[in-house]
């Protein structure tokens, strides 16, 4: 059952968040879904433009509405995840996408501004609510690479302005979290404050968390241990710190190196464990289990399990 993101953040808004989940792949696609199903927690199915790239934009929303025919029960929206102009065209065009997000946070503030301002004028006409980004995220995802140096704290201030002067419906915010696998070192982690003073002069207003893996120890120690060449040593974003923010205002926590993590460890232990296999259905069967129990987890951590209920009365 598609929804709009606007129903979906008005009920979960300083009580729970939704989990909003990148897939490439029929694995990711059927394992998302199927937690989904088993928790009764909504979600938001999320595809990059490199995942659209990757499998074909036609291929990879075909897949997630065949996935909602067979859990007709699933509520959830597809998302366009860092998007530029031509993206979000197509996103809003194909009408297969219920918000979208253009990713203009590398732009000069008033620059982002027109930018959003000019997506949330095409998208509104179809209904399509739209996502904007202010501030800039560290690490590394998809395209996108960002130095320590050269990231940026969200201003509440800024916020404020950005929000009011481009329209837009939900702000990711840069508050400590990064893209990729090493999100925090040391005694690092979200910046509650800024959050904080965020969600104050955006009363009610839906805020999104970029970067929101875990990013499980075991997890690197276990790729490792299968030949891989992980780095060790940093976290992600703990159910705490998830629990917390979900209270100032984050109704949106992005998820997307959790599950490349786990296709790591999966594949790299199936095919250790078994050299003489070859078939792709027998670690993508393995795979499909875990990401249904990595997302139900996901799910209950964040307080979603159960919810979905209210929506299908």
């Amino acid at each position: 059952m598609i929804i709009s993101p606007h129903i979906l953040f008005n009920d979960c808004y300083g009580k729970y968040a939704i989990a909003a989940i990148n897939v490439f792949t029929l694995e990711q696609v059927l394992g998302v879904f199927r937690a989904a199903h088993k928790s009764r927690a909504p979600v938001i199915i999320q595809t990059t433009p490199v995942a659209r790239d990757y499998a074909t934009p036609q291929v990879l929303t075909a897949m997630v509405a065949a996935a909602a025919r067979v859990y007709p029960e699933v509520v959830f929206a597809l998302h366009l995840d860092h998007g530029n102009e031509q993206h979000i065209g197509e996103a809003v065009g194909s009408g297969r996408y219920s918000p979208v997000m253009i990713d203009a946070s590398h732009d000069p503030l008033e620059q982002n501004i027109s930018r959003t301002r000019e997506v949330v004028s095409l998208a509104h006409g179809k209904n399509v609510f739209v996502e904007a980004e202010l501030g800039v995220l560290s690490g590394i995802e998809d395209h996108l690479q960002v130095s320590a140096s050269e990231s940026k704290y969200t201003g509440p201030d800024e916020a404020a302005y950005f929000v009011k002067s481009a329209g837009c419906d939900s702000l990711a915010v840069a508050v400590g979290t990064s893209h990729g696998a090493y999100k925090f070192s040391g005694d690092e982690g979200i910046q509650f404050g800024i959050l904080r003073a965020i969600q104050q002069r955006l009363p009610g207003f839906p805020l999104v968390l970029h970067g929101g893996s875990s990013v499980n120890a075991d997890e690197l120690a276990r790729i490792n241990a299968a030949g891989g060449q992980m780095q060790r040593g940093a976290r992600g974003v703990s159910d705490e710190e998830l629990s917390q923010a979900t209270a100032y205002g984050i109704c949106k926590v992005n998820v997307a190196t959790d599950l490349r993590v786990l296709w790591a460890r999966v594949h790299r232990e199936f095919f250790a464990d078994h050299p003489d296999r070859f078939d792709p259905v027998e670690p993508g069967r393995v795979y499909v289990e875990a990401l249904e129990k990595l997302c139900t987890e996901k799910f209950e951590k964040l307080g979603a399990a159960g919810k979905a209920d209210a929506f299908l009365r």
